[in-house]
Formats: structure tokens, C-alpha cells, sequence
């Protein structure tokens, strides 16, 4: 199969000389695949209409009244108003007769014919031809800006037998250009043209990269362009910023109707609200998970977001409208746990821990009392028992004691209580002897 872009004198393929394998927009453009190809039909059958693909994507639909054997890509010599143009052959068959369905296009004798195939010498004048279409171009845009024409040249289409040229623009409002024709006429001595094309249709003539990586829609594969609003930006919950939601030609994306639909079905399930009423006050809806069905909600000035599922957004909206509100956004009562009946509890606390440390002490009182007379006199005073008197010590049993006299031995009458507390006074009396007559006092002193 020839490349689209056309072929050359030497029988190579124009346009991007990648001999039919460039997927840079250039030979396939606009094509369309004959899925019906491999089926062959009776011949006196077959769908004598064909399309024709001229420069950059325009196609038209012309009758092969002659019945000439075609193949897709093939170069053909057709009939156009006052004379004959060059175009390739983009589909024939059954897929003619749905597209020219598609397109409301009626089989009736306005459809124009297709004299014969391109020979060499047709090829040959055709580069020629095209070769003038960049210089007039550029010579043309300069004839505008002379005339101080408010219009934007885009294209510039020369006819294969040279005798006349479509000037492609864009414009914002209607122009004058009457006496821009004149000029051009004595410039290029051809017949011409002016067609005025929308922003749209001058993005897919010229082509380029989308802000998604890939080529434009428009250029490759999209020939009919539906209306775009902003409403479709809203459903899909993007940022209305015309930055963002402009194409190469300053319009709104044509992509933002593709998934369109999706984002209808899936919105018929969450409820269209602004705010809603709680006992905590009013919360406003700040964001939509379309997809996870999840709300966000916020109450006055406060930073936090609550995530509130559609269903239950639904039912605080019933309860609004009977004149309830919920005490949350996700429950309808609070179950509150007993307060606390005590007060200053941690005071009482404090006063538990000092208890708790008493108890330490006088248990380690005890252990030390143990075999003493101070264990007996604590349990005493715990009994109520009434203490014995401790005797002074006399200053002559002291001397005595210093001088290495024994002591007098105990009355046999005394009791075990008595005993005890005299040995321990003794013990007394010993260690106050041994620290005034410890030699060291004198030094401290």
C-alpha cells in the first residue's frame, strides 16, 4: 500500500519520506481501515462510489463511473468546479455507502466523477505545483498585514492544474476582503478562493502535540466537533481554569466530552446539596468523590474536611426536611458515658499515695523495733498500755563504769520488761562515754 502523502517522480513517497511508515500525523492522517477488504463481492455489486483524500485530511466522495480497478492510496485525477485536481483514494465499498450515511451526504448526480488514474507526468506537475504553496503563503500574510485586514492566514491550497488556489483564514469577525482578491489574482495569476474556517478546523489542518503527549485529536482521527461547554468541567469536578482546559486552538478540549457520560451516571447517585444542618451548626460541601461516592464536609472557617459517604449525606438530608438535625454528621444521637460523681478527685488520689507511704513507714519501724523495748513500747501504745519510765543514769554508776567496776546484778524480783529496758540504757551509757572520751573531740575542738 502507497503512502497517503503522495508519491514522487521517482516513485518514493512524499511528505515525510518515511515511505508510509511515519505515525507522526503526516501519512496517516485521517486514514480509515477497510475492515471489509478481504471480502470480495460480485462486481456488478460493488459500490461505485469512492473517497477521495485531498490535502491535509479534506475528503470528498466522487463516482467511478468508469469502473477503474483502485486500490486504497492509489493517485486518481478527479473532476472539480472549473477543472481537474489530484487526490489518493482513502476508502471504497460497502464502508463508502455508511459514511456518506453518516454524513448526510445523498447518491444523486452532484457528486462529481473520477476521470482516470494519475500517471507520472500528473505526479510530476503536481510537486511543481505544491512547491509554489509556501512562497505565496508567505507572500500573501505580507499583503494582509498592508491592508491591515483583522484575519489569520492559515493554509494555502493550489489546485493540480495550477489555475486555482483556496486561501484558508480564520476570523473573528466578518472581513472585507474584496480588494484583498484583486491583489492576489494580479500576484499569482490564478483564480482564488477564500474559505473561512473555524479554530478548530485550523488546529486539525495544521496539526501539532497535545498537552496529554499524543497528536491532536482533531488531526489524526476526530472529523466532527461537537460543542464543548464548561459545564462539562464542573460534572468532572476540574478546576475551570482556561489555562488548563484550552486545546492547541484556544477552544475548550474536545476530550472533556469523551467520558462525559460516565460522570452523568455515576452523579445520579449523589445527592445535588450545598450545606446541611447538624446540632454542631451548619456544614457546607466542600468536595465530591465522584467515583468513591464519598462528600466532604466542614463546619464555618474550620480547616478539617469530614468524609460523609452519599448514603448517609442522604439521610441527614431527609431528616433536615422534617425538621430534625443529627448530633454529628455520622450519627444521629450521642450516647454520653456517666459523669463522675467525686470531686477533686485528684486530691483524693494525692491523699491515698501519702497513706499508702505511711503505711511503709511504720511497717519498717516495726521490723527495726523487733527484739527492743521500742517494739514493746510502740505495741503498748497501740494496746493503750501505759509506758514504763526510763530511769536517768547516776553520774557515780557512770565513774564506776569508766573505771571498770562492774555493774550491780539485777534484783531477782524484776520482771523480762524491766530487764530489757535496763540493758538497753546500759547500752545508752556506754556509747555517750565512748564519744566524750573519744580523742578525736579534743582535735575537733
Amino acid at each position: 500500500m502507497s503512502c497517503s502523502c503522495g508519491t514522487s517522480v521517482e516513485g518514493k513517497t512524499a511528505g515525510c519520506n518515511n515511505n508510509g511508515g511515519c505515525s507522526t500525523g503526516g501519512c496517516n492522517k485521517l486514514n480509515t481501515f477497510d475492515w471489509l477488504s478481504n471480502m470480495h463481492e460480485p462486481a456488478q455489486e460493488k459500490f461505485n462510489i469512492v473517497e477521495v483524500r485531498f490535502k491535509n485530511g479534506r475528503k470528498e466522495f466522487f463516482k467511478n463511473e468508469n469502473h477503474l480497478e483502485l486500490v486504497t492510496g492509489e493517485a486518481v485525477i478527479v473532476d472539480v468546479p472549473g477543472g481537474h485536481h489530484l487526490g489518493h483514494v482513502s476508502l471504497q465499498g460497502e464502508l463508502v455507502r455508511l459514511q456518506m450515511k453518516k454524513k448526510g451526504v445523498e447518491n444523486n448526480d452532484d457528486i462529481k466523477q473520477i476521470y482516470r488514474k494519475a500517471t507520472l507526468k500528473d505526479l510530476e506537475k503536481f510537486d511543481q505545483v505544491r512547491k509554489r504553496e509556501m512562497p505565496a503563503l508567505y507572500r500573501t500574510r505580507n499583503i494582509i498585514l498592508e491592508q491591515k485586514l483583522n484575519m489569520k492566514l492559515t493554509d494555502i491550497e493550489f489546485q493540480a492544474d495550477n489555475t486555482k488556489a483556496t486561501f484558508y483564514y480564520s476570523a473573528d469577525d466578518r472581513v472585507d476582503f474584496r480588494e484583498l482578491i484583486k491583489v492576489l489574482a494580479s500576484e499569482f495569476k490564478i483564480r482564488v478562493e477564500m474559505r473561512q474556517i473555524s479554530l478548530r478546523q485550523e488546529a486539525s489542518r495544521l496539526g501539532g502535540i497535545g498537552s496529554c503527549g499524543r497528536e491532536l485529536c482533531c488531526s489524526t482521527w476526530l472529523t466532527d466537533f461537537k460543542s464543548v461547554s464548561t459545564s462539562a468541567a464542573r460534572y468532572q469536578n476540574l478546576s475551570l481554569n482556561p489555562s488548563k482546559l484550552s486545546g492547541q486552538c484556544g477552544r475548550l478540549k474536545c476530550c472533556l466530552n469523551y467520558e462525559l457520560d460516565t460522570y452523568m451516571e455515576a452523579l445520579e447517585d449523589i445527592p445535588e446539596v450545598t450545606k446541611i444542618k447538624t446540632s454542631n451548626g451548619e456544614a457546607r460541601l466542600q468536595k465530591t468523590d465522584i467515583f468513591r461516592k464519598i462528600m466532604w464536609f466542614n463546619y464555618g472557617d474550620e480547616n478539617t474536611w469530614h468524609p460523609i459517604p452519599a448514603n448517609r449525606v442522604k439521610e441527614i438530608i431527609e431528616l433536615n426536611k422534617k425538621g430534625e438535625t443529627p448530633d454529628t454528621l455520622t450519627e444521629d444521637k450521642l450516647e454520653l458515658a456517666p459523669a463522675e460523681t467525686s470531686i477533686n478527685s485528684d486530691l483524693e488520689r494525692m491523699d491515698e499515695r501519702f497513706k499508702k507511704k505511711d503505711a511503709r513507714k511504720k511497717g519498717n519501724k516495726r521490723r527495726k523495733g523487733k527484739g527492743t523495748g521500742q517494739g514493746q513500747d510502740a505495741q503498748q501504745k497501740q494496746q493503750g498500755q501505759p509506758q514504763q519510765r526510763k530511769r536517768k543514769p547516776n553520774p557515780q554508776q557512770k565513774q564506776g563504769q569508766a573505771k571498770g567496776a562492774q555493774p550491780k546484778a539485777e534484783n531477782k524480783g524484776q520482771g523480762p520488761n524491766q530487764g530489757q529496758a535496763k540493758s538497753q540504757n546500759k547500752r545508752r551509757k556506754n556509747r555517750n562515754f565512748k564519744k566524750k572520751n573519744n580523742p578525736n573531740n579534743d582535735k575537733s575542738a
